[in-house]
């Protein structure tokens, strides 16, 4: 007879966990494909945030413009939240995908991922990153109806998922032409009278509207959004912990850092013939970062003998 083995809790109950010490704030570096998910989870992570951003950069080439679609973000971090399901992952799930079944069929399928958390906005379907000027709204009413059917869906499910409803009405506009502080304020009332787990106040413009956005919501964890460049200023984890906030992501951390180190290693190899001289980790510390001992010794563990030599 098989002996009892206990199942480890859901990313989304860890997550909820994390989220029910008051004192604590949840930081996710930004993670975009495997390799900077493996190097955030090796780096001892104890939240991964998967951007949308990143995800249409990485497997579409493209710029965050809406191109990405549901099929491409669900299996992306479907891959990344099956890498350790012991650490919590945060996704993208931009608008949901469509109107209110898409949103619930979304919900439902990154759960069923493995995913703890993710986070719908109130943009429009041609969106673009909320870091970028011109977004346009949906107005509140179908932004709500998405939001209903996301935690609905949560509900069905048994609760575990964390919803997280993202506003950028700070630097866009509704089809009346309603946009600002007070239009996004007024939202995130809304998404937490639904039910919504926690409130995402995109591209906060001052250190002062960080802090107020905290204090209209005091019942409500708050996410901030950390992006190198964009609109809101950067601040550091402890004193976004000191404000109140209850999750800091920063997506754009992964990004930021490759960008430049893969652009002089090309530069390098154009003028020299040869990669930059301290690009030499080999192939085997490579595969270390992304399991290779761990894989060898469950082949070993189960009679494999293809890697013992």
């Amino acid at each position: 007879m098989n002996g009892h083995i206990e199942q480890p809790i859901s990313g989304g109950k860890r997550l909820r966990q994390m989220l029910s010490d008051p004192s604590k704030t949840v930081i996710a570096p930004g993670i975009y494909d495997g390799i900077t998910a493996r190097l955030a989870l090796a780096s001892g992570a104890e939240c991964l945030y998967m951007t949308g951003a990143g995800t249409s950069m990485s497997r579409l080439g493209m710029a965050d413009l809406g191109l990405i679609t549901f099929t491409d973000m669900h299996a992306h971090a479907a891959m990344i939240a099956s890498l350790d399901p012991s650490v919590p992952v945060i996704a993208d799930a931009d608008t949901g995908y469509g109107g209110p079944i898409n949103v619930a069929n979304t919900v439902r399928q990154y759960a069923r991922s493995g995913v703890a958390g993710l986070h719908i906005e109130d943009q429009v379907t041609e969106k673009r990153c909320g870091h970028l000027a011109g977004k346009l709204l949906v107005s509140r009413d179908v932004y709500f109806k998405r939001l209903r059917a996301a935690c609905k869906a949560r509900d069905e499910m048994g609760g575990d998922i964390v919803i997280i409803a993202r506003t950028d009405a700070r630097a866009g506009k509704d089809p009346e032409g309603n946009s600002g502080y007070d239009e996004a304020v007024a939202r995130l009332k809304g998404a937490a009278e639904i039910g919504v787990d926690v409130l995402f106040f995109e591209a906060l413009q001052t250190e002062d509207e960080m802090k107020k956005a905290v204090e209209t919501f005091p019942n409500t964890p708050m996410l901030l959004n950390m992006v190198q460049g964009g609109k809101t200023p950067q601040i550091t984890n402890d004193e976004s912990n000191k404000l109140g906030f209850r999750i800091v992501i920063w997506p754009c951390l992964g990004m930021e850092a490759v960008f430049p180190a893969y652009r002089n290693a090309l530069s390098v190899m154009q003028k020299t013939g040869k990669p930059p001289a301290d690009q030499n980790m080999g192939p085997t510390a490579l595969f270390e970062v992304c399991g290779l001992r761990e894989l060898m010794a469950f082949d070993q563990s189960v009679g494999g003998v293809a890697y013992d030599r």
